[in-house]
């Protein structure tokens, strides 16, 4: 039995949405380069030079909403289907992201799963409202991609 610090916690998160694109179009929109296009102040930092970030190994670091260091690795992918991050903000968090899509009769559905662990108590407190308010979250991202879109925004190169 391993001890477990009072107050950690592990989140286990799925939900998912419809965009009106082909699956194979929409695909890059949820890797590192992709979401460039339509998540404010999301600016990965890439370790190697022309790094595919579809590439198992790949890594490279954001920032959180608080500043954090975050690094991510690209851990499974099949281009065009379905991609696997791990992700830990340092000292706070670590997990895995879950990205799938999947055709649907106007476009595809976008399958969203993160499973994190918190570091610290503050991290646990923080990962209770990420559960609250990962439904609203997700919905966010739709918007803010068909806004892109609708503001003839560009798409990545299709897989």
């Amino acid at each position: 039995m391993t001890d477990t610090p009072t107050g950690f916690r592990r989140v286990a998160v799925h939900d998912a949405f419809d965009l009106p694109l082909a699956r194979r179009a929409a695909f890059r929109l949820f890797t590192a380069r992709g979401e460039e296009l339509w998540v404010p102040g999301w600016s990965p930092r890439f370790f190697v030079d022309r790094a595919d970030d579809l590439e198992v190994g790949t890594v490279w670091r954001t920032h959180d909403d608080a500043g954090r260091p975050t690094t991510w690795v690209v851990v499974a992918a099949e281009p065009g289907v379905r991609v696997r991050y791990a992700r830990v903000a340092q000292d706070w968090t670590a997990g895995t992201v879950d990205v799938e899509l999947s055709d649907a009769a106007d476009g595809c559905r976008v399958r969203v799963g993160y499973d994190l662990t918190a570091m610290t108590a503050d991290a646990a407190a923080e990962l209770d409202r990420f559960e609250a308010g990962y439904a609203a979250s997700l919905a966010s991202w739709r918007e803010a991609i068909l806004d892109h879109l609708d503001s003839g925004g560009a798409l990545p190169d299709p897989v």
